[in-house]
């Protein structure tokens, strides 16, 4: 099956529990099911081996920033399983590109941008979708048949580590309905939730804009005695 064959480079990381867990649980086999057979009768993205790369560049013990999207893009070439992140060589979507607007406003321009955010992944920031995959036009074509569940359980696995403290960016109602679980670790580590708009262009003129998240991250993560995010390249 797609899924489970692509779960085999993180088998030896520090995901692999939850994996193992998951997998073992009736709804898995059938998600997996469905993507597979998806993939065999239409273009869905991300590619097979892009799937998962959310959790293969950054190790849940690293984890300090979670900024979670709703689903993949859904044109040819963007999807690269990183949340809003697109190759370098592909046209900003117009979410990152009102992301870097946010950015530039808390930070002033850069003189060159990056599209793939991967270099935030290797510091810590888990780009993570509530939905893995998608059709291709079809923006949340893979909703409800199990990767909500899955997502829940990636982010209730990392909320249970002892691992210093975890700020979450939740843009989107589909992303803000985990801010509870976020909320329900602070009793064990220092958490900070920030909630707003999605940073699309239907909706980040009602509060995405000026919601300053990246420098409220880093004002809380050196709060709490961990080096900020360098978010400009």
């Amino acid at each position: 099956m797609l899924l489970h064959d692509q779960l085999a480079p993180l088998k030896d990381s520090d995901w692999a529990p939850f994996l193992a867990s998951e997998c073992a649980k009736p709804y898995f086999p059938a998600l997996d099911a469905f993507v597979t057979g998806a993939a065999a009768s239409r273009t869905v993205y991300p590619a097979p081996e892009n799937i998962f790369a959310a959790f293969r560049a950054c190790p849940a013990r690293q984890v300090r920033v979670v900024i979670l999207g709703q689903d993949p893009y859904h044109e040819p070439g963007q999807a690269m399983g990183l949340s809003f992140s697109v190759p370098d060589d592909c046209k900003t979507p117009p979410s990152l590109k009102n992301i870097f607007k946010e950015l530039e406003a808390e930070f002033g321009p850069v003189p060159v941008r990056h599209n793939d955010l991967t270099p935030w992944a290797r510091q810590g920031v888990l780009l993570l979708n509530t939905v893995l995959t998608v059709e291709r036009g079809a923006a949340f074509s893979h909703a409800g048949h199990g990767w909500e569940t899955f997502t829940r359980a990636a982010l209730a696995y990392l909320t249970s580590l002892d691992a210093g403290p975890l700020a979450a960016i939740l843009w989107g109602k589909p992303a803000q309905k985990y801010a509870p679980l976020f909320r329900a670790a602070a009793a064990q580590r220092p958490v900070l939730v920030l909630e707003s708009a999605h940073p699309s262009p239907l909706s980040a003129y009602r509060g995405f804009f000026g919601s300053a998240p990246f420098g409220k991250v880093n004002a809380f993560l050196q709060q709490h005695g961990a080096p900020p995010i360098v978010w400009q390249p």
